[in-house]
């Protein structure tokens, strides 16, 4: 994690060892105003903007091919940067980013415009056009596959973008920007700009000439960028914030066996749990509830955890030994208050300073405790019981966020009525999932606001309609 946030270096370090891995510098407010300044340039030009949407493809496709070759690199920087599990990254990550770079390009020329239904006096053209300069910041969980989805469509719309990575994970979006030149991508189309959020991102989110931003991260640097663009310019904002996310089983959850169980273990500690996604609430009918948190715990309890190097590893650090406090205060409290945790602890041989912290479900957490309200960012879930699916969904939805659910039940009128009834933008039926790139991804209440990530619905964050009206005579 990065320190210092006074001085004008980034000091990149390793949460598994507390080794420092790199320093660079932090970029300024005036090196902000420097590469508004290029980004513009270049979109004037037309040396992007201006190329058939096909040789735009080509060159971001060259960028996939790039990323492909460099996957090792790309998987073992985000392993360090951020303690993700290296198999996680080689597995899901790095293919999962490749993947969205080259459906974007390929989704260049596929994106059309529309015309109005009007008399024979008249013609009506409603076209997208990019927005010219515009950003994205960036979070530390997901450091390449979260820079892939803002890549991707921004650049193939033909905008200049700049890139303001998390302070502690800015390599592998450094080592994809080098990548980009290799490809063929004009100097100052893309410009990745390590640095703090209080001076780099937030001259992003006030500066006059960015047409448009999108932000993932936590729900209350979301509000200040939204305050920051409104005091400003206006500019565009989409936000992909927190999440609280349910896990719904119903009475006849169990029948789906080991499924059940592994897809349980993936929504709750998937990244240690540090995923925006994550199934933190366990809801559970009470005819299962004993059972369920058996098998559950067992297999919670059977998670490696150790070195994120290692391939066996499924459990890495979290981001910083202050998040581990964290995490580690709210469930103390919950016990305190009359919860119960179950945790298997952590295995002997551990780093003395990597920022370890056992997956741990807490049943019988008081309501209003943190463990059932804050986005812990951790692994650590809670269990609550319902009777009926009114109680489960009015459960579901105790949340200011709406980002994610999953709901399992082999009774489909149930289903349709459980995910029609609960409050997310994304509802994973008989599996976690949160779709794949051909769907979008965003939140509702807290989670989300001004645009959806993936799809070609990503497109509208990075483009303006025009309506151009014609009288024919």
């Amino acid at each position: 994690m990065t320190t210092e946030a006074n001085d004008r270096l980034l000091r990149v370090v390793n949460p598994a060892t507390g080794e420092t891995l790199d320093t660079l510098p932090a970029a300024t407010a005036r090196e902000v105003d420097t590469a508004v300044d290029q980004a513009h340039r270049v979109f004037d030009s037309g040396v992007w903007a201006a190329r058939p949407p096909r040789e735009r493809a080509a060159v971001l496709l060259r960028l996939a091919e790039l990323m492909e070759r460099d996957a090792e690199i790309l998987a073992r920087l985000d392993c360090e940067d951020a303690g993700k599990p290296i198999t996680e990254c080689r597995t899901g990550d790095v293919p999962g980013a490749i993947e969205s770079i080259r459906w974007f390009a390929e989704a260049a020329d596929k994106v059309f415009g529309r015309t109005a239904p009007t008399g024979h006096d008249h013609l009506g053209l409603m076209s997208r056009e990019p927005v010219g300069a515009v950003a994205a910041v960036l979070p530390w969980n997901y450091p390449l596959a979260m820079a892939a989805w803002k890549i991707g469509p921004a650049l193939t719309a033909g905008n200049s973008l700049l890139l303001k990575p998390a302070e502690a994970t800015p390599r592998s979006a450094l080592h994809v920007a080098r990548l980009a030149t290799e490809a063929g991508l004009p100097d100052g189309t893309l410009a990745v700009l390590p640095g703090y959020g209080a001076e780099a991102g937030r001259a992003l989110a006030r500066h006059p000439r960015i047409g448009a931003l999108s932000f993932t991260g936590s729900t209350a640097t979301g509000r200040r960028i939204l305050a920051d663009a409104a005091e400003t310019n206006f500019k565009r904002v989409s936000l992909e914030m927190g999440g609280k996310s349910p896990q719904v089983l119903m009475p006849d959850a169990l029948d789906f066996g080991a499924d059940l169980i592994d897809d349980m273990i993936e929504a709750a500690f998937l990244t240690m749990g540090q995923n925006c996604t994550a199934g933190s609430r366990i809801l559970v009918h009470e005819d299962i509830a004993a059972q369920v948190v058996a098998r559950f715990t067992a297999a919670a309890g059977a998670l490696v955890i150790g070195d994120p190097a290692k391939p066996d590893t499924r459990t890495g650090p979290l981001i910083s030994t202050a998040a581990r406090d964290r995490v580690s205060r709210a469930v103390d409290e919950a016990v305190a208050a009359g919860a119960v945790a179950h945790t298997a602890g952590l295995p002997t041989g551990l780093h003395p300073h990597g920022a370890y912290y056992p997956p741990t479900v807490v049943v019988g957490a008081p309501d209003g405790s943190r463990v059932l309200t804050e986005e812990l960012f951790g692994p650590v879930v809670t269990v609550q019981t319902f009777a009926s699916e009114q109680e489960a969904i009015r459960t579901a939805n105790a949340t200011p966020y709406g980002l994610a659910a999953s709901l399992w039940t082999h009774d489909l009128d149930a289903a349709f009525r459980l995910a029609r009834g609960i409050q997310a933008g994304v509802v994973s039926v008989n599996s976690y999932s949160e779709g794949d790139i051909t769907a979008p991804f965003g939140g509702w209440k807290q989670s989300g606001f001004g645009g959806a990530e993936r799809s070609t619905d990503a497109f509208a964050q990075w483009t303006r309609q025009k309506t151009i009206w014609i009288r024919t005579r």
